[in-house]
């Protein structure tokens, strides 16, 4: 994926350095700002999908009250409790494999692919990025005891 994201670089850095050398037209020109504007888009996204696959993580702590949930990248993140009492229909999703959304949230640009989703205070919180199938069984058990309990 680095070397990837090196050569969507590479693309952009020829691409702008043709805008200030070359002798274009005016539409030409539009094109390639137009084209600047979509590759400026998904350099943003790779970049950071790049950085979190090297550095990032999800940290859970469970208490008696509540789940602590912190997207951390290089240790820094907010702390976020989620109270049981507050949450409304917890449920997970592990995509069937071979199907169209397995094989997207596998490709290494794609952030997403929680597995868990809840509801808490009319807002929709994800999590659990990537899990494999038995790691997201185990902590479904685990959360689920203590929301009901």
């Amino acid at each position: 994926m680095g070397a990837w994201l090196g050569m969507w670089y590479a693309i952009g850095a020829t691409v702008m350095w043709a805008l200030y050398v070359m002798k274009l037209k005016e539409q030409e020109k539009l094109i390639l700002w137009i084209f600047l504007v979509f590759w400026l888009y998904y350099a943003w996204r790779v970049t950071m999908s790049f950085f979190w696959n090297l550095r990032g993580q999800e940290y859970i702590k469970i208490n008696s009250d509540a789940f602590y949930l912190k997207k951390s990248f290089l240790n820094f993140g907010k702390t976020v409790p989620y109270y049981f009492d507050n949450i409304k229909n917890f449920k997970f999703e592990i995509p069937k494999e071979g199907s169209f959304q397995a094989i997207w949230e596998s490709s290494p640009w794609i952030n997403g692919g929680e597995r868990f989703e809840f509801d808490y205070f009319h807002q929709k919180v994800r999590f659990g990025r990537k899990l494999n199938e038995k790691e997201a069984k185990l902590l479904y058990q685990l959360i689920s005891k203590k929301i009901k309990s």
